[in-house]
């Protein structure tokens, strides 16, 4: 890359492989011993798109609206993935195509209720003792949440290495993702909106 776009941009080591001291040892990090971080990359501007975007592969929730809901409201629904680590995992996405930027005033308005009455209803499984939640934007354009619940009682799970736990638990059993799927959407359904 021949200009680099920021001040940001021109400091960093592109190529190197920067050190993981800061996060061996920690208490959070999952992995110990003598771990590589990949040499770091150099920008790709422009950006390539994401799903959803003019250019990118279709947006998969407005391509299969239905596929893996397990609560909705007229605006709002909650998916539910299986084989996964953690006791459950969701995903809250508002139910017509919008990025977070434009996200109306009503919809904003209800997303704070919303985060509360998710994280609520997936604490209310035996094996959870918190419930994260946390946006990353990169491989879609509609907006949406994750919500990942922590194991109570595992510590070590706390914080943003949550997700690379999730990848590396063994996954719950299928049998038991589908009742975890039913009680948070029974629970959430006690507010409003309907159980799928």
């Amino acid at each position: 890359m021949s200009e680099l776009p920021s001040e940001y941009h021109r400091n960093l080591p592109y190529g190197e492989r920067l050190s993981a001291a800061e996060l061996v040892g920690h208490p959070f990090f999952p992995f110990e011993g003598d771990v590589q971080v990949v040499p770091l990359a150099e920008p790709v501007i422009p950006e390539p798109p994401r799903r959803g975007e003019p250019g990118g592969e279709p947006c998969g929730t407005c391509a299969a609206p239905d596929r893996l809901v397990i609560w909705r409201d007229d605006q709002w629904q909650l998916k539910s993935f299986d084989e996964r680590g953690l006791p459950f995992v969701a995903l809250l996405e508002p139910r017509e195509h919008y990025r977070l930027d434009n996200l109306p005033p009503e919809l904003t308005a209800t997303l704070g209720v919303l985060i509360q009455r998710v994280a609520g209803a997936i604490g209310r499984l035996d094996a959870v003792g918190r419930t994260h939640f946390n946006r990353w934007g990169d491989g879609s354009e509609h907006f949406h949440l994750w919500f990942m619940a922590r194991p109570l009682g595992m510590m070590q799970l706390r914080g943003a290495m949550i997700a690379a736990w999730d990848d590396l638990l063994p996954n719950v059993p299928s049998e038991k993702h589908a009742e975890n799927a039913q009680l948070v959407a029974a629970a959430l359904a006690e507010g409003g909106g309907e159980a799928v």
